[in-house]
């Protein structure tokens, strides 16, 4: 499912049992194609939110395949169905919101547009303690973060959507010129520091999450961890200059992971 898009993390992948494949495959489908409303193509806003409006209805009364398969694993797992309404939330907030004022807000994002995922994936494991929903909690909205540092370019570029918080931009002088003229001096690079360091301290601060899960699972998180710093690595060797390049994993990178996973 992941084919043509650029996401870094892995869902459904061989390290997670058999049985659970399918329904982790039926909601990525179904986040990925939701997400794909509000960011791919030429729509015009109101038809991307019309086309997340009708996921909506959707979810109340499923008839298209995609909806039928939710139905089934809802039902069969019994997953909260306002984990999937969350989801299009965030992505309709996505259509119509650019701009946020503080990290407050952009946590707020995080908490809908991805803890959801955490949560759902530990409700099939039948993993629900309030540690555990705390620790995934940490670890997506970490994910989240890492994907919009090392995504700022593409995202002012493309969609003109900034989530670096307007007060902490302020705070160490970085401007909307240094994002439309591609500026990384130390004023920028104190900026991204700043938010590689917290969004770090929130990824370890849930890690233990894939020491507390046994057998593949556990080892599945400690590698999405792993692949979450690792970005945050690559942001900071190239000087937090994310205009350059757009730090990625590549296929070199997967073995250090998996050693770094095990460990």
């Amino acid at each position: 499912m992941a084919v043509g898009h650029y996401e870094n993390f892995p869902v459904a992948s061989l390290l997670l049992p058999a049985a659970l494949r399918e329904p982790i495959e039926i909601i990525y489908r179904f986040a990925r194609s939701a997400d794909d409303f509000a960011d791919e193509g030429h729509d015009a806003p109101e038809v991307r939110l019309q086309k997340l409006n009708d996921y909506r209805k959707q979810l109340a009364a499923p008839s298209t395949p995609l909806f039928q398969d939710v139905a089934k694993i809802i039902r069969e797992h019994d997953l909260p169905v306002q984990l999937f309404a969350d989801l299009l939330d965030a992505f309709s907030q996505d259509v119509t919101k650019k701009r946020y004022a503080n990290y407050a807000e952009v946590l707020d994002y995080c908490r809908r547009s991805a803890n959801p995922v955490g949560r759902l994936l530990l409700h099939l494991f039948k993993r629900t303690t309030e540690s555990d929903l705390r620790q995934a909690d940490a670890i997506c909205s970490a994910l989240q973060l890492i994907n919009h540092w090392q995504d700022v370019d593409i995202d002012y570029t493309n969609d003109n959507r900034v989530y670096l918080p307007l007060d902490e931009m302020a705070r160490f002088d970085v401007t909307g010129r240094h994002l439309r003229e591609k500026i990384c001096d130390a004023a920028f690079q104190r900026l991204m520091g700043f938010q590689v360091e917290r969004a770090r301290a929130l990824m370890l601060s849930g890690a233990e999450l894939g020491k507390a899960l046994p057998g593949r699972i556990g080892l599945e998180i400690r590698a999405t961890v792993q692949g979450g710093l690792r970005i945050l690595e690559k942001i900071e060797n190239a000087g937090y200059d994310v205009f350059r390049r757009r730090p990625v994993l590549r296929a070199l990178d997967w073995p250090l992971l998996l050693v770094r996973a095990a460990v």
